[in-house]
């Protein structure tokens, strides 16, 4: 089978999905085809894979943590050309594929669509127009018109793939909004996450381990300060930070002992292994891969981010962890991380996940679906 995959490069969430089906389609001797941009290609590359850059459909503008959602839909009205969109028809055409996999991009479900190639899309969020809530009336004006497209993709599309988990259990359920004569399309994947807890030896960290992903830059630090707050005041507990490339962590000062500070770490999932609790922001693709691994979670949604506040509702809801705040003092920080590493607050919730997970392996669920639209394909071609 030889499959093209598109990846949106606006979110790491995205290329963690693309870089866990790349590798389990090409385990099964596959051939993939990588196309990304930006970050999400360089982590591709780094990753070991040859990848085709593609062109930047999506440009996100923030300051301190807020979206700009009208500086957006500029960025990316420009961002749109006659000749990209003929760059991705010929990528689709050069490489010839049975089946299409697309994470976000949609210009390369038009050019598939074009060429009447099978696709599928990866959605954890289809309640996009909540964003031009609230706005002025030409940006909802303008959500109406997104609304429209993405009903018009998701009827033209074979299936809709969900990397989260079946119902009752699903994360992003909050964030799914799609019409009722598409709901046969639906396939709940399980999470699509690189590595599976059983496939990882669990590394030599002083327990109880917290490991927290939150980042260190601009509006986030004042959360990792208070992390840090909480190690001080609680010397029993260990913690391993990763700053974001932003932060210079060789400034940082009165770093407790208990606590190591990292810029960035290419693989965490050694360290979800060793923790009792991740800390992060509420993005989707790092709540799949904490939940994959049984751990409990402490959600700090970005300021006014519907999907990341969604998911972190969710996440305290069904007993995962917490959603909290940046009101929030070290010392309640505190007082909520000992609840878990040392009562074991949530932990039989999030124990359940890991279990789903290693059944139900997201990648090769999603590899099995493709294999058998391929099959089917090849059938009615004879």
């Amino acid at each position: 089978m030889n499959v093209l995959l598109f990846t949106c490069g606006e979110g790491l969430g995205h290329t963690g999905r693309s870089i866990a089906l790349g590798r389990e389609l090409l385990s099964a001797g596959h051939t993939v085809h990588f196309g990304a941009y930006g970050y999400s290609k360089e982590l591709m590359e780094k990753s070991g894979y040859t990848v085709r850059e593609i062109p930047q459909e999506l440009k996100l503008v923030g300051r301190e943590g807020s979206l700009n959602l009208e500086a957006s839909i500029k960025h990316t009205a420009r961002s749109i050309s006659p000749e990209n969109i003929l760059s991705v028809l010929r990528l689709v055409k050069d490489t010839d594929p049975d089946v299409v996999v697309s994470d976000g991009y949609y210009l390369g479900v038009l050019a598939a669509g074009f060429r009447k190639i099978s696709t599928y899309m990866i959605v954890n969020q289809s309640n996009m127009e909540e964003f031009f809530r609230d706005k002025s009336p030409m940006v909802g004006l303008l959500g109406g018109l997104v609304r429209s497209f993405y009903h018009f993709i998701y009827h033209r599309i074979d299936g809709i793939i969900i990397p989260d988990f079946p119902e009752p259990y699903t994360v992003c359920s909050r964030n799914l909004a799609f019409p009722e004569d598409v709901q046969h399309k639906l396939n709940f994947s399980g999470p699509l996450v690189r590595k599976r807890s059983s496939e990882v030896e669990t590394p030599d960290l002083k327990k109880p381990h917290v490991l927290c992903t939150i980042g260190g830059f601009g509006y986030r630090r004042e959360i990792f300060d208070k992390i840090l707050d909480a190690a001080r005041m609680d010397s029993k507990i260990n913690y391993t930070l990763i700053a974001g490339p932003s932060l210079d962590i060789n400034v940082l000062e009165n770093v407790p002992e208990n606590s190591r500070i990292y810029s960035f770490i290419a693989d965490p999932f050694p360290f979800y292994k060793a923790s009792y609790l991740v800390i992060s922001a509420g993005g989707h693709g790092t709540l799949m891969e904490t939940l994959s691994f049984g751990l409990p979670l402490f959600s700090f949604p970005d300021r006014g981010h519907n999907e990341q506040e969604n998911n972190a509702t969710t996440v305290e809801e069904r007993g995962y962890g917490r959603r909290l705040d940046y009101s929030v003092s070290g010392e309640e920080l505190l007082s909520m991380i000992r609840e878990v590493v040392f009562e074991g607050k949530f932990r039989e919730n999030t124990i359940r996940l890991r279990e789903q997970a290693e059944s139900f392996y997201g990648p090769a669920s999603v590899r099995k679906l493709l294999e058998d639209i391929s099959s089917k394909n090849a059938k009615d071609r004879a």
